[in-house]
């Protein structure tokens, strides 16, 4: 038998190279633009190349208390993503186990917070917060934030933990193996990607909140970077590089945590459950 051979497919490599530049040229204009003073920036417009380099945006973003924003920012998607691990595994392991009525109405009545928007519920949350004595405070803004990511992270985890076959389960029965060592040494390994996937989602919910930092923060030692991003603009214009370069700070932690979890987020994506 003869070898098949493989022809070059020009169309999709010209196709790969538009997609390329789409999604490139943007990149580019970004990083040249932060490395790039605000009066060059302003005479020769966004799409010119730097006559000089400089890091100065860089750090006068830093030196301006965007430093503490970005500090603040990551204890709050820390804080968030561990209440979400604490509470969604067994709560998902419970409701894909269980096969009573009321575990089963608790879920849908749980997956009703899919429903209703943050924004719908801020002036209550307000109060609610004001009389805990958490205004002000980032506790204030973790627990309603890891509220508002539960009914979507327990959704994907029941979808991925029912992937499991009954077998397995089965297998460690016999073995006489206690619930909690079922959920340990069974679920929580074959739910990775699951686990990846409500990582991912709860650190972006919670390192993109804006409304309510806005609302339960006024204070510059309780800012986060969406609200941080504010103090590049006044009533006499944009200071654009200095925006762009604090974006690119806020851009690296969420890059990282998705270069650290992108392979098992893939796979619960596709309903592999990282198995």
């Amino acid at each position: 038998m003869t070898r098949r051979q493989v022809r070059a497919n020009y169309l999709a490599g010209l196709g790969s190279l538009v997609w390329l530049g789409v999604v490139g040229l943007p990149l580019v204009v970004l990083l040249t633009t932060t490395l790039r003073t605000q009066s060059d920036y302003a005479t020769n417009g966004p799409l010119t190349l730097p006559k000089r380099l400089t890091l100065g945006n860089y750090t006068d973003a830093l030196s301006q208390g965007f430093a503490q924003d970005l500090a603040n920012t990551c204890l709050v998607t820390v804080s968030v993503v561990a209440v979400v691990l604490l509470l969604v595994p067994p709560l998902s392991y419970t409701i894909v186990r269980s096969r009573r009525r009321s575990v089963r109405t608790v879920f849908r009545v749980f997956l009703l917070g899919l429903a209703v928007p943050a924004q719908a519920v801020i002036v209550p949350m307000f109060y609610l917060i004001s009389k805990a004595g958490l205004y002000d405070d980032l506790t204030g803004v973790v627990l309603p934030t890891a509220a508002f990511s539960l009914p979507i992270c327990t959704l994907i985890l029941t979808g991925t933990m029912r992937e499991i076959t009954p077998e397995l389960y089965e297998a460690m029965a016999v073995d006489g193996a206690s619930p909690w060592r079922v959920f340990w040494q069974l679920v929580l390994p074959l739910s990775r990607g699951g686990l990846a996937t409500v990582v991912v989602f709860a650190s972006l919910q919670a390192w993109n909140g804006f409304l309510f930092p806005l609302v339960l923060t006024q204070s510059d030692s309780t800012k986060v970077i969406t609200l941080g991003l504010y103090s590049f603009q006044t009533e006499h214009g944009v200071n654009a590089p200095g925006l762009l370069s604090a974006v690119v700070l806020s851009m690296l932690p969420v890059l990282g945590v998705y270069l650290f979890a992108r392979r098992a987020l893939v796979q619960g994506l596709m309903g592999m459950g990282g198995k």
